[in-house]
């Protein structure tokens, strides 16, 4: 099982008063996540880049960690 950091941009809008994720955008790296998401921001609600971890066979991703945040965003890693 080979593991991969991977670098995605996740925007956010309202849909009937709750916050949903938009459609996901992959970035080579995680400068170019962070430009991604701040050029995104005065389009959407909220928008978030994340470097992720992803099973090169199953595709899973996990362990998420923020790079940039604009605005409102959903917690990744709820308790």
């Amino acid at each position: 099982m080979a593991n991969a950091e991977k670098f995605i941009i996740l925007p956010y809008r309202k849909n009937r008063g709750n916050l949903v994720p938009g459609e996901m955008r992959q970035a080579s790296n995680a400068m170019s996540a962070e430009k991604i998401a701040t050029s995104m921001a005065a389009r959407f609600i909220g928008v978030a880049a994340y470097a992720v971890m992803v099973d090169d066979e199953t595709g899973d991703m996990s362990s998420p960690r923020l790079l940039i945040r604009h605005g409102e965003i959903a917690d990744l890693n709820p308790a």
